[in-house]
């Protein structure tokens, strides 16, 4: 699965896709377990999204209904970038009166969490393939979520491509919109100067109070974080609670 050039004309209706993601897509075929375990769970786990263009795009008619989706009303954290799920998989395993969204584009990243959610056979978690920024414009109801979770977003090391990180005011204005008043939105980073970046979008943000933080006892250590340990990063971590 990969992004293609929406070559349609613009509409009034059509509202993404103006400015640069913050990803990039990456292929990679499933190997022989990933497979299994998406042939076995994907209908269930990972959501079927309507598309208005590219392969990670959402429809903004488009709307996730927690309650049907986990038959219950509970909780709701969602983590962006969740990678191979790691952090995710563990949280639901630890929380199973919480429910569970990752928002992810990485394919084989999510067939991986399959796994981990059939080991653990685990019911309150979904995942879905899709552009986080339109998910949380339109798909996810406002004042839904009660977490959310960023964590390790592609630094864009190169000054020129800084205006595709994640964490802007913009987004902050996304995240305040689903978070509930209370809620928390972590972060983390092992780029000091993305750190530095972040902390200015929560201070500049009329809808949280926070900031740097110690290390959130509930994220495990991944194997991506442990790699940046391994280069000498330091891990900065940072916490934001969404004003009433």
């Amino acid at each position: 699965m990969s992004d293609s050039a929406d070559t349609r004309p613009d509409s009034a209706d059509r509202a993404f896709r103006t400015e640069p993601v913050s990803f990039t897509r990456r292929g990679g075929r499933l190997n022989p377990r990933q497979q299994k375990a998406w042939d076995l769970l994907a209908k269930r786990i990972v959501l079927e999204v309507p598309q208005d263009g590219p392969s990670t795009s959402v429809h903004p008619a488009h709307r996730f209904d927690v309650a049907t989706e986990f038959g219950r009303t509970a909780p709701l954290v969602v983590e962006i970038g969740s990678g191979r799920g790691e952090v995710i998989v563990h949280a639901a395993s630890q929380s199973p009166g919480t429910d569970f969204l990752g928002l992810e584009v990485y394919v084989p990243g999510v067939a991986q969490t399959l796994i981990g959610v059939r080991h653990g056979e685990l019911t309150n978690l979904r995942m879905a393939v899709v552009n986080a920024a339109e998910a949380l414009t339109t798909m996810i109801p406002e004042a839904s979520v009660d977490e959310l979770w960023v964590h390790f977003p592609d630094p864009w090391h190169k000054k020129k491509h800084h205006k595709r990180r994640l964490v802007t005011p913009e987004f902050a204005a996304l995240a305040a919109r689903v978070l509930r008043p209370g809620g928390v939105w972590r972060m983390a980073t092992d780029w000091a100067e993305y750190a530095t970046q972040m902390a200015e979008v929560v201070a500049g943000s009329p809808d949280f109070a926070g900031g740097r933080s110690d290390r959130w006892d509930g994220r495990p250590l991944t194997r991506f974080e442990a790699k940046g340990i391994d280069a000498g990063r330091e891990i900065h971590d940072l916490t934001a609670v969404r004003l009433g």
